[in-house]
Formats: structure tokens, sequence, C-alpha cells
């Protein structure tokens, strides 16, 4: 049964404007450590020579014991507590709706202050438990620009990037609902074990192409990777891209994390039409950039993500230009079964088509999972995100913004 937990009902307004209020104030999360303590110094809260100590210690409230209010930071003094409120905030962002899908996986709709788009920003969050691990599929933009036919997020128009505070803000409040974080009264400095997590991998696939918004998820994931903080292996770190060419080798000299090619096609002609930045940055350059990728091993293999669509590239020959195409890189490659949504003209593989499809690419020596459908009943699959948040006119975002000061706005 499909648990859905609408999280607005009641006293919806005053929620929101309580949340506008707090987001007048700055965040500290998605600030590096640098940046933090230039923060409290600027503010005039913490003397220069304090700052790199106070700093350390937020860092650790925040990313290894996960509190969001400064009142439950207990080894910093009450008077500091009381002016680090006054100035800043780390609190979550509000969480609109929350689905339990009969499988377990979970979905979050997030809302986010306008920062440009006008009014507030929702985005999606899928957290899907598996044997021995737990997987967050994480949203990089409110919308996308890529347009690829076959996914359902395409079909959303970008609204804005998403900060570096926000993307982490989906992990921080992940880790909450699902209780972890260390318990409140674990003694500080006790050891907290990485493994045993219930969000074990982190994946930038959900709404949006990370490299679009490069500088923002490289900060976010390089937070996240810390290891006097949230402390997860850049090994179960993976970032998925539909082909931003240039922005490849960055990724891997830059952030460090697995890398996945949203890839779906064995030519361009037909990659043009399900993935169109293929047009911008064909075949040939994608490849050329997944071999030139930093630290490219058996260890450290690619992913190559393939969608199956029925009677469009799910035959023996498709598989045949895969492995062609294909051939040198360590590589694995998931088969994806396609998820329907409302509206969409493609239908998934035949289940026989698709296991005559990974048996080919097994026998040529290429892992070859098939990825069992999570979520669908609560479109948390892949390719199914979306949010309603849209681009607001100028003209529309001036006369909303003027009712807002005048105290008649309602976000």
């Amino acid at each position: 049964m499909t648990l859905s937990l609408d999280l607005t009902a009641e006293g919806a307004r005053d929620a929101l404007r309580g949340r506008a209020a707090r987001t007048e104030k700055p965040s500290l999360i998605g600030l590096t450590r640098t940046e933090l303590a230039a923060a409290l110094v600027e503010s005039g809260i913490v003397p220069e020579r304090q700052a790199k100590m106070r700093a350390q210690q937020l860092w650790h409230w925040m990313y290894v014991r996960g509190v969001s209010d400064f009142a439950g930071m207990f080894n910093i003094s009450k008077d500091l507590r009381a002016e680090l409120d006054k100035h800043f905030t780390v609190a979550r962002p509000e969480i609109v709706e929350e689905q339990i899908s009969a499988d377990g996986t979970r979905k979050w709709l997030f809302r986010f202050p306008p920062r440009g788009a006008g009014r507030p920003v929702e985005i999606e969050t899928v957290y899907i438990p598996e044997e021995g691990r737990g997987t967050l599929c994480i949203s990089s933009q409110v919308g996308c620009t890529l347009t690829c036919s076959f996914c359902h997020t395409g079909t959303q128009k970008l609204v804005r990037n998403l900060t570096a505070e926000e993307i982490l803000a989906q992990l921080l409040t992940a880790r909450d609902r699902l209780g972890d974080f260390p318990d409140r009264d674990t003694p500080d400095g006790a050891i907290v074990p990485a493994e045993g997590r219930k969000v074990s991998n982190i994946v930038m696939m959900g709404m949006g192409e990370p490299l679009y918004n490069f500088e923002a998820v490289k900060k976010a994931l390089l937070i996240a990777s810390d290891g006097d903080g949230l402390s997860l292996s850049k090994r179960r770190i993976t970032l998925s891209t539909s082909g931003v060419v240039p922005e490849i080798f960055r990724t891997g000299e830059e952030i460090g994390v697995m890398l996945a090619i949203s890839l779906h096609a064995t030519n361009d002609d037909l990659r043009d039409l399900l993935v169109p930045i293929n047009k911008k940055y064909p075949l040939k350059e994608l490849i050329a950039a997944c071999r030139a990728y930093p630290g490219l091993s058996n260890a450290k293999r690619i992913t190559f993500e393939y969608v199956m669509l029925k009677d469009v590239n799910d035959s023996i020959e498709d598989a045949k230009g895969l492995i062609k195409l294909l051939k040198g890189i360590p590589a694995k490659i998931n088969l994806i079964p396609f998820n329907p949504w409302p509206g969409t003209n493609y239908q998934c593989s035949d289940w026989e088509t698709i296991e005559k499809f990974a048996d080919y690419i097994n026998n040529a020596g290429y892992a070859s999972p098939i990825r069992t459908p999570r979520g669908r009943d609560i479109l948390a699959a892949c390719g199914q995100l979306k949010s309603e948040s849209e681009r607001m006119r100028k003209v529309d975002r001036l006369a909303l913004e003027a009712m807002m000061i005048a105290g008649h706005g309602e976000v």
C-alpha cells in the first residue's frame, strides 16, 4: 500500500510565513570551513583568533551530529548560541509531502526559497532501501534544460540551479527522517560507525543535469565526502551526466566521485532524438571524454545507464553496437526498464527482450545488471521525478514581491 503524508495541511500559511522569515538569515550549511570561519568573523560574533576553532565546532554539529538548531550545540556557550541564532540558520527545508511506496522507497517533495525564481521552488528526492545499502537520489536543479524525450523531468522547464546548501539539505533531511544521525545522547568524541548507515550511497541522478550546476554540486559533494563530517566515501557517490563533455574531466579531477553516463543509444541519429544534448556533444566526443576520465580503472569503472525502450533501442543489433562503442573502457552497463509516466509515447521493452539483451552484454564480458524498478506507484522511479515549480514572468514576480512587501502576499 502506498502511504502519502501531506505535511502542509493545517496551518500551512503560517508555517510558510515562518519559513520565509527564517530564510532571511543566511544558512551556514553548504559553506566550506574557510567560508564558515569568515562568516563568523564578518558577523562580529566571533573574534578572528577563535574563528577556525568555532568553525570546526559548528562543522561537527552540522555534519556529524546532524543538529538543525543552534540550541542543541551543547559545547558552545548559551550566549554564543543565541548570537548564532540571531545571525544565521542551520534549519532544514520545508517538507511539503512524504510518500512511502509499497516497496519501501520514499519520496520527499522539498520546498526552497525563491532565490530569483519569483516564488518558492519545489524539488523531489528519493530514498531506495536495498539489501546491504540505502541509496539517496539527489536533485541538482529545479527542472531541467535537456528535454530527453523519455524522461518525465525533462518535461519541466528549468527554473533555477540549486545551491550547495539545498543539495546538502536533501541528504541531511533524509538522514533526519530515517534516524540516521547519532543519538543526541551519544557522548561527544565517541566513534560513530560509517558502516550500517541507512543512507550509505548517494547518486546525483534526480532532477536536473549536475554538470550544468558544476560549482554548487562540487561544493556539496566535497562536503558530503569530508572525512570529519558526513564522511561518505567517494566510491559511494555517483554523479550521472547526460554528456556535458567539457565538465567530465573536471568531475574526476576536482570531485573524484564515480561517474555514470546517461547513454541510451549507440548511434548519433537515435541519441539525438532520445538525448538531445548529443547534437552538441556527439558520441565520439563523449566516449573520448570517458576514456580520459581521471582514475578510470577496473576498480573505478564508469557506469553507463541504458533505458530499455520497446522497439526503439532494445535489439541484439543495439547490444552489439553498445559493446563496440564501449570497447576497452572499464564499464558496467545498467539496464533500466522504462518507467512510464503520464503522457509518454514510449513503452518498456518486454522482459524476455531485456533478459536477452543482458545476456549478450554479459557474455561479452560486461556486468549488466537489470535495475529493479522501485517506487513506480509514487512516481519515484528513474526518469519520473518532477515538481510543479515554474519560473514566473518578470511582471508577475514583481507584482508578487510588491504584495509580500505590503504584507498581503501568499507564498
